[in-house]
This record gives C-alpha cells, sequence and structure tokens, in this order.
C-alpha cells in the first residue's frame, strides 16, 4: 500500500539568499520539465542555489555544496570527487551517483554516475562560470533525462546576460591553498554576447599531505547569437586538475556496536591527516600492456576534460525547437590508497613475516633504523597494509545529443504544451585497474614512512616497502581492464494542460540501450592467469615481492555484448488554490542502466557477452510525491510527501560481494524560507523511514534499513544581510545510520557549522571570510567495518576538519 505523507519544503527558493522570494516571474523551473514555469504551477519539487548563494557557503567540493540543498544526501568526505550522492531514501548501497543525474547546462557530464573511479563530481567546478544550480527531485527527472529516476542537479554557466567581470583570490588561513578566480561578459555586438572565465589553485589542500596535492584549473567560454525567435550558443571547457582522494583513515573505537565511541589514535588527526605522504609518492608495477611503470601518488584524482558544445533555441512554423549537443574528451588517473587495512604493528609482523619478524623503515628520515619496540611505534603502535590503486582512465570520451520541439496549443479556453524529443548519448568506459601492496607506519602531517619486514632468519620479505606487486590482501585479484563502449537511444513526449487554477499533463520516456566490448582479468577464471614471478625493477635479481606481481592477461578478453529497454512515464497534477498556495501530486516510474559494477561478476556471461540475469540490465524505481506550496510577503513554504521503491543491483567496491535487492523508502520533506528586513532564515529537513524489502544474496539483511541511511537530515541558514556587510551560518547535520546493512554498527550523526562574513568597503569590492566546520566537528559519514573488530581499529571516513579561508573580490 502506497503510504504518502507531507512535509514542509521550500524549493522555490535560493537555500541562502539574501532575498527569501523571488518575484514570481523569476520563480521558474526549467530543469527537468518541458517548458519553464512559475513553480506554484508547476507539479514538481525543486531547489536552485544562485551565485551569491554559492559565494557565501564557499564549498571545498561540488560534495560539500550539495549537502546545503534539502532532501539531498551527499557523502562528501573523500575530496573534490567520488562523493557518494543521492536523494529520497534512494540507497548508497556501493558508492557513487546511482539514481540522480549531475547535468552542466542540460546535458549529463557523464551518462552513469557511478563508473569506477570517476564521479560526475570530479568533472565539475564551483568557480565565477556558475551562475546557479537547479535541482529537480523525483517527479519529470525520470522521462526528461535517462538514467536519473531520483533526480536531476543542473549546474548552469553564465552565458554574458550581465556585462561585467571579476577577479577573486582566495586564501586558506589555517590550511595551504592559494586560488585565483576571473570571469568577463558582455555584449560583442547587438546580438552577439560571450563569457569566459576559469580559475587556477594550488597548494596542500584540507588535509595534511606533506607536498602540493592539489594543482590545476580549468577555463569556459562560451558565445551567443541572438537570432529571430531564439539564439544560438557555442561552448568549451577545459578542466585539468589534480586533488588528493582522501581514503578511509584509522580511528579507535571503545563501547559497543550500538554506541560506539570514537577518538583519534596518538600521532594522527582524523580530521586533518590523511595516509598521503611526502615520502609515500611512487609506486612502481606493470602497466595496462604489462610493461613496468612507474606512477606518482601526488597524481591523486586527476582529472582531464576538453568538451565543446552547440546549444539552440528556435521558433520554427510555431515550435519551439531546442537543440543541445556535447562531445566530452575525459581522461584522468586515481593513483591513492584504496580501502587499506590497519592492525597492531607486532601483530601484522607476525602476519606477514611469522614469529619473530622484525621491522625497519625502508625510507624516509630513519631510513634503515630498526623499529625496536613495535608496540610503541608513534604511540599508536600500528602499522598500515596500503592497498595502492592505480586506476587509468584511459579514455571516458562520450556523445551527447538532446533535441526536442514543443509547442503551445489554444485547447477549450486553456492551454496545452505538448513537447517530442530524442535524446542519444555514447559513453566509453577504458579504464585499467593496477594495484601494489605496501607496508608503511601510522602517522600523520604528511610524514609516514614505509617500513620492511624480514622474518627471524634475516630473509627480506619486502622491497623498499613494498609487500606485493599486486592488491595482496586479497590474493593478487581485482587486476582488470574495461574497454566496453555503451549506447543509449531514447525518445521521450510529454503533454500539460493548463486551465485556470489546474494544471495536469504526463511524459512517456523509451530507453533503448546496449553495452559492447570487452574485459580482461584473471577474476574472469577459465584458467587466466593474475599473478606471475619477474624482475619488475629489472636489477637481475628476484625479491619475494616479485613473486607477487599483477599482471593483465591480455590474450584472454571475455565479451561484453547486450543490449535493454525499459519504459519511463510520470503524471501529475497541480491545483493553484490561491495566488500564493498550490496543491500538486505525482506519480513517476523510471530506471537507471547499470555499467561497469556489474561486470566482472556472475551477472555477465564471459562466453558470450550475455546477462545472465536479465534483470539487472537496469533498476527500476517508482515514486509518488504529495505536496503543498505557499509563497507570500516574504515567507515560503513548501509540504512535500513522498513514497519510493526501487531495486539495486551492483559490486560492493570494497568487498567485491554482489548486491541484488529492492528497497522501499517512504519520507517527509521539509524546506522553508523567512525575510524580514536585514533577516532572512532558510531551513530544510528530511525524514526518511526506508528498509530492504528483499534480498537475493543475504536474505538475513530483509527487514533492516540501508546502509548510510539516516532517519533525520536537515539545514538551516540564519543571516543577517545590511548594504556594507552579511553575516550568517549554515547548520548541517544528520542523525546516527547504520554502518553496514547488517545493522549492528551506528554511525554517530553530527552537526557541522559553516559560517561566513563578507564586507563591502567600497563600491565593486568585496572582503569575504568563510569557515568550513566550524567548530572541527568529526563528522563520520561511514566505517566499512559491519562490527567493532577486536583491535578496536576503525576505518573511518570522515569530512573535513575546520578550514577557514579568505576571499577578496573586486567586480568590473
Amino acid at each position: 500500500m502506497i503510504s504518502l505523507f507531507l512535509a514542509a519544503t521550500l524549493s522555490s527558493t535560493a537555500l541562502v539568499a539574501p532575498a527569501a522570494v523571488s518575484p514570481a516571474s523569476d520563480d521558474k523551473v526549467t530543469t527537468g520539465v518541458a517548458k519553464g514555469r512559475d513553480r506554484l504551477d508547476s507539479a514538481t519539487s525543486t531547489s536552485s542555489l544562485k551565485e551569491a548563494d554559492i559565494e557565501k557557503l564557499a564549498p571545498r567540493s561540488i560534495g560539500d555544496l550539495l549537502r546545503d540543498i534539502p532532501g539531498i544526501r551527499a557523502e562528501a568526505s573523500t575530496g573534490e570527487g567520488l562523493a557518494s550522492i543521492s536523494i529520497r531514501g534512494l540507497p548508497i548501497a556501493s558508492s557513487g551517483v546511482k539514481f540522480v543525474q549531475l547535468q552542466e547546462d542540460g546535458l549529463p557530464v557523464l551518462e552513469f554516475g557511478d563508473i569506477q573511479g570517476i564521479g560526475p563530481d570530479a568533472l565539475i567546478r564551483a568557480d565565477l562560470n556558475l551562475a546557479q544550480v537547479e535541482v529537480i527531485r523525483g517527479g519529470s527527472a525520470s522521462t526528461f533525462a535517462s538514467n536519473s529516476p531520483g533526480g536531476l542537479i543542473n549546474f548552469l554557466s553564465k552565458t554574458g546576460d550581465v556585462a561585467g567581470g571579476a577577479v577573486a583570490l582566495t586564501a586558506g588561513l589555517d590550511y595551504d591553498q592559494y586560488r585565483v578566480d576571473v570571469d568577463q561578459g558582455g555584449a560583442i555586438s547587438d546580438t552577439l554576447r560571450y563569457h569566459v572565465g576559469g580559475f587556477f589553485r594550488q597548494g596542500e589542500g584540507p588535509r595534511r599531505t606533506g607536498y602540493d596535492a592539489q594543482r590545476g584549473g580549468q577555463i569556459k567560454l562560451n558565445v551567443t547569437k541572438r537570432v529571430d525567435g531564439g539564439y544560438v550558443r557555442l561552448y568549451g571547457k577545459y578542466l585539468d586538475d589534480r586533488t588528493p582522494f582522501y581514503d578511509t583513515i584509522p580511528v579507535r573505537a571503545t563501547g559497543t556496536d550500538a554506541d560506539p565511541r570514537v577518538r583519534d589514535i596518538a600521532g594522527l588527526d582524523s580530521t586533518r591527516d590523511i595516509l598521503l605522504s611526502r615520502h609515500i609518492r611512487d609506486v612502481l608495477l606493470l602497466d595496462g600492456n604489462n610493461n613496468p611503470v612507474r606512477h606518482d601518488l601526488a597524481d591523486g584524482q586527476r582529472t582531464k576534460v576538453a568538451s565543446i558544445g552547440l546549444e539552440a533555441q528556435l521558433a520554427l512554423a510555431g515550435w519551439t525547437v531546442t537543440e543541445r549537443f556535447r562531445v566530452a574528451h575525459v581522461s584522468g588517473a586515481l593513483t591513492t590508497p584504496f580501502t587499506s587495512a590497519y592492525l597492531p604493528a607486532g601483530q601484522a609482523a607476525a602476519l606477514l613475516g611469522g614469529a619473530g619478524a622484525r621491522l625497519s623503515y625502508a625510507n624516509g628520515p630513519r631510513a634503515g633504523e630498526a623499529i625496536a619496540d613495535p608496540s610503541s611505534l608513534n604511540g599508536n603502535g600500528l602499522l598500515a597494509a596500503i592497498n595502492v590503486l592505480d586506476l587509468r582512465l584511459n579514455s571516458l570520451r562520450n556523445v551527447t545529443n538532446d533535441v526536442r520541439a514543443s509547442r503551445v496549443w489554444g485547447v477549450g479556453g486553456g492551454e496545452l504544451t505538448t513537447t517530442a524529443g530524442l535524446y542519444a548519448a555514447r559513453q566509453t568506459i577504458d579504464r585499467d585497474a593496477l594495484w601494489a601492496t605496501l607496508v608503511s607506519d601510522v602517522r600523520g602531517d604528511g610524514a609516514a614512512a614505509l617500513v620492511d619486514v624480514t622474518t627471524a632468519s634475516g630473509r627480506a620479505l619486502t622491497q623498499d616497502g613494498v609487500y606485493a606487486y599486486n592488491l595482496a590482501l586479497a590474493g593478487g585479484t581485482r587486476r582488470r581492464r574495461v574497454d566496453v563502449d555503451y549506447a543509449i537511444n531514447a525518445p521521450f513526449a510529454s503533454a500539460n494542460y493548463h486551465i485556470g487554477r489546474v494544471a495536469i499533463g504526463g511524459s512517456l520516456r523509451y530507453d533503448i540501450g546496449s553495452a559492447n566490448g570487452r574485459v580482461f582479468g584473471a577474476d574472469l577464471g577459465g584458467g587466466r592467469i593474475g599473478t606471475v614471478t619477474r624482475d619488475i625493477d629489472g636489477d637481475g635479481v628476484i625479491s619475494v615481492p616479485e613473486t607477487r606481481v599483477g599482471v593483465t592477461p591480455l590474450t584472454a578478453p571475455a565479451p561484453v555484448d547486450y543490449d535493454y529497454r525499459y519504459l519511463s512515464y510520470s503524471t501529475g497534477i497541480n491545483f493553484r488554490i490561491a495566488e500564493p498556495l498550490a496543491v500538486f501530486a505525482r506519480y513517476s516510474r523510471g530506471a537507471r542502466a547499470n555499467a561497469d559494477r556489474i561486470l566482472f561478476s556472475p551477472i555477465v556471461d564471459t562466453g558470450d557477452g550475455s546477462l545472465a540475469v536479465r534483470d539487472a540490465a537496469y533498476d527500476p524505481v517508482k515514486q509518488a510525491e504529495i505536496g503543498v506550496k505557499y509563497r507570500r510577503d516574504g515567507l515560503t513554504l513548501n509540504l512535500t510527501g513522498f513514497w519510493a521503491k526501487a531495486q539495486d543491483t551492483n559490486v560492493d567496491v570494497v568487498t567485491s560481494q554482489i548486491i541484488e535487492r529492492a528497497y522501499r523508502a517512504t519520507g517527509l520533506e521539509f524546506e522553508g524560507g523567512l525575510r524580514r528586513g536585514p533577516f532572512a532564515l532558510t531551513a530544510g529537513a528530511t525524514y526518511t523511514d526506508a528498509e530492504i524489502t528483499r534480498d537475493a544474496v543475504d536474505p538475513a539483511v530483509v527487514g533492516n534499513r540501508p546502509r548510510h541511511q539516516a532517519k533525520l537530515i536537515f539545514q538551516a541558514t540564519p543571516q543577517l544581510v545590511t548594504e556594507r556587510f552579511s553575516l550568517g551560518a549554515v547548520f548541517l547535520g544528520t542523525t546516527d545510520s547504520y554502518a553496514q546493512d547488517s545493522n549492528l554498527l551506528r554511525t554517530p550523526g553530527y552537526v557541522t557549522t559553516n559560517a561566513f562574513v563578507q564586507v563591502r568597503p567600497a563600491a565593486r569590492l568585496l572582503l569575504s571570510l568563510n569557515a568550513s566546520n566550524l567548530f572541527d566537528t568529526r563528522a563520520i559519514t561511514s566505517f566499512d567495518e559491519a562490527t567493532i573488530p577486536a583491535s578496536g581499529i576503525l576505518r573511518a571516513r570522515p569530512l573535513n576538519g575546520r578550514t577557514v579561508s579568505t576571499t577578496l573580490r573586486a567586480d568590473f
């Protein structure tokens, strides 16, 4: 039985805008609908962030930015990419952005948001090019974009509508980062305008790594030609950025699974440190063609994007035709520790080298020095077996085209808006996953060093801190190559009839997709070899680690060859009870096609590349929502209740276990805004009651709450705005959640506080001070473990600690 609840939501205002309510003519939704219309006339749940709001928030990443939007669950603990993001109780069963699509100017930056090693948030930067962010939750997102049943998040660029530009200089006050942003736009002629902008930054970043872990920037340009009945726009983007990936960090836990008491281990600050180090930089292994190569861990998340696009809107024979096209060449790397293991040093030595095994430093200022008392090492007595993931993102090229035609017809005293269109996309995933296993001590300040292990008889089991040139902790598995092309063609249509106070409409989309290519890896079985003995460093001697060298079985590929089809639909009704008040209801069905996550599993037949489990091609999502919207005299309130039912077919990137289950969620969403003179308050909260309703792999979890799903997430932003200054705070909170689906270990809830002060000492000059996590709260988004182990050491994923920055901006 469908359960619908009411909740208060302010979807019609910007979250921290000085003016809590826009004039009706400006308060429109354009993302995920056929035609822009007043939010009170639209049967959708939407939010937006304007440029001024983003400037006050000063987000450290896109994931950080999205934490401030009601209904969105963003686990922004990994740095500037690979955040896990979902909407309204839809699951985060593994990682990434599965049921939500991130767009830039109306087209997806990646067709699939959970591609291993890269997320769409890594391809977007919040700089002076960004005009606003529009979000639509559920509703027509299922039919106006592919692979987005949960919602759409659209990052819209400036297009030179407003003449002028700005230069902004930003520096971290308690962390090492320096950044310059520039933009300029305006008219070239009466019918031609432009906008260009970009940024460059460099520094260690919010966490201590011992080197400049952040370096890079982007530039964007667009030119718009106004023509009769519309416009034609050409645009381009070049992004080349290097940022660190923040993996788990060890913390010490006491208490019980239901009430864990977490504290930092000696010598390691969980909110400021990470196991990246000036002494752990090079990794030697075999590349995707099985040739020796040495890569730098400082590359971290390396992202390169070169894209060019066309957007046009034309009036043709009474129809408004909109064309969007973009081709993007995307490549990069992810070179980082990933899901490493932490053990007491004496225990680790015995496990690796047997009784009497000895430890010594392999590099750093104490290289060659014996570790006489492992139990007191760095005050914490821990060693780390570092799994170095070297993911070569050779190509994630994608080509996308969306063309649609709309027309408004006068019918029976009302307006009938009809739209028809065709979406076509091609997404390449060409990637090599390479591994090595290192041994290091555990300390912060970017000063960890590699450790050598020898047996009691003096036999060296490591080589300069390297234990294996593969993923030794998983038996040398997970070294893989993927070279697959995904194609999607999706015709869609909608009709909306608006008469008087009533608007009623519906939309359909039919996705036709295919996957073709090949994969390589010993994990595929069939006698394929993934570990060999090789003199990888070329010194003429075979060391113990060189008997564990990962190779890719290039002569034994397995095909990928399958297709799928599914229908999406959405229907809704909106009733404008009075000028400031409307009610709406909507029911939708959409789906998300699965991509590389299901490869290297029994889901795909290694013989002919077909799907052994046909239902795994895509995961359907059904949703219903009902709500009330109110907007008048500086007060905006929306009341929305939601129900969702979803299927998820996945593979856990930490354990490599198959996930095949169904979920149900019901919830309440509140968002509101109030403006009285110089004072403004915006607030939001989402209550979600979710459960696993079916599990084909582990029936024991049926009835449990999905992992990472809090009952309540909330935001509140009070601020004071005058002509000369603005000040305010952003409170972001969550109640506790379960670390894993077994519902044993709880992840504590938290509230973080961001604060901002802006002073305008002169016209066109702005001085800002921004603090993220002002009170330095230990805010843990998840644990990798399902229960507290005997060692008491948990692998935690915390948000960054306090970071304070200052910005001087000059407008011209």
